[in-house]
């Protein structure tokens, strides 16, 4: 439990720089005389140069352990922020993204994998999954507002600087707060997976391969997702309300993530299966990204809320039932996947926004991909194990 505590902090202080960010990212990109397409661009890159980083870490946490992963992506990150807040060019804070992004793609991998491994069942799992969304829903409660707060009282440069040592101070209580080799010693051994059903039993005994895979069309999902919200981070700090007033941007934001917090906050929902939340969670998302495209007469303050409660359900379940059927000595690779798989999207929605805004309703096109996604998923694979 105390390893599960260490993981959320890093989570938690990560989570909390990258959402404090959103609100602020775009109106400092307008100041640096960026367009709003070249902003989607950078907001873009950041997740495109998840991809390499993401698939160093699906082998390298599997081989290697996370440890270092962690420590080496927390302290790296706050360096680049410090560089960050002395940029003077779109283009310099361009590339400033592009290895920020690189570089954290490392750390949700190897904190999700240790997470998977030191539970002992599928239950245990699935609350430690709802766990790391509630810290990373507790993170982006406050840290909006709490960028905006910043930037309005200390300004861009000093923000992005206090943003970066707090990663790079994290960043060192990492080497002393994991204790990943007593944790392998520990379950050395002992090797467990989890069946189609989530229960646990001897990797020796099961009727599975080493690792089991998922139908590619599946990671169609948390694809979708991430597209749909880099969609709506790239509009909301653009409305006009929002442009007025940067801390109308971090309410905007706030809202999202409370509806987030909401949904984590009941635990009666780990006992719905996985899949299942997935789905109904993602079909809720693109009925209100409709609604906001057809502008229903639904208060967007409400809306928003609708959006944080979906995403509530969603991120825990596909990390859960990632975890509930694949064996733990894959987890790094599985994990490395989804996180790919997030970045892909979040690349492509940002870019899709900024450049077919003028001509089609953004909000839409978060829709048609959340439904996409949906029409393509393979149901009857969920049905029977799935192997390699």
């Amino acid at each position: 439990m105390r390893t599960a505590l260490w993981l959320y902090l890093f989570m938690f202080v990560a989570f909390f720089d990258l959402h404090a960010q959103y609100p602020i990212l775009s109106p400092f990109a307008l100041s640096l005389g960026a367009a709003p397409s070249f902003i989607g661009l950078i907001m873009g890159v950041y997740s495109i140069t998840h991809l390499p980083g993401n698939l160093i870490a699906g082998y390298g946490v599997d081989k290697y352990g996370s440890k270092f992963f962690i420590v080496f992506s927390l302290i790296v990150a706050g360096i680049i922020l410090l560089f960050q807040s002395n940029v003077k060019d779109p283009w310099h804070l361009l590339y400033i993204r592009s290895i920020s992004g690189f570089v954290l793609a490392f750390l949700s991998p190897a904190c999700l994998s240790l997470l998977a491994r030191i539970a002992k069942d599928r239950i245990e799992q699935s609350k430690l999954m709802a766990g790391n969304g509630l810290i990373h829903t507790l993170a982006s409660v406050v840290s909006p507002a709490a960028g905006a707060i910043l930037v309005a009282k200390i300004g861009f440069t000093t923000a992005f600087s206090v943003l970066g040592w707090i990663l790079i101070i994290t960043g060192f209580l990492a080497i002393f707060g994991v204790k990943e080799k007593q944790l392998l010693s520990q379950s050395a051994g002992k090797p467990q997976i989890l069946d189609h059903h989530g229960h646990g039993m001897p990797e020796e005994d099961s009727n599975l391969p080493a690792g089991v895979s998922v139908p590619w069309l599946f990671f169609l999902i948390p694809m979708a997702l991430s597209c749909s919200q880099g969609i709506l981070f790239f509009e909301l700090p653009l409305m006009k309300s929002a442009r007025e007033s940067i801390l109308t941007s971090g309410v905007f934001f706030t809202l999202i993530s409370l509806g987030a917090l909401l949904s984590i906050s009941f635990w009666f929902l780990n006992k719905v299966p996985p899949f299942i939340r997935t789905v109904c969670g993602s079909l809720s998302l693109a009925v209100v990204f409709f609604g906001l495209a057809i502008q229903w007469p639904i208060p967007l303050s409400v809306s928003l809320f609708l959006i944080g409660m979906a995403k509530g359900v969603i991120y825990p379940a596909l990390a859960a039932l990632l975890a509930s059927i694949t064996s733990s000595n894959r987890y790094g690779r599985v994990f490395s996947l989804l996180s790919i798989s997030y970045s892909v999207g979040a690349f492509i929605g940002p870019m899709m926004a900024g450049q077919l805004r003028d001509h089609i309703s953004s909000y839409f096109i978060a829709f048609f991909v959340l439904m996409l996604a949906l029409s393509l998923l393979p149901l009857r694979t969920f049905k029977s194990p799935v192997t390699t």
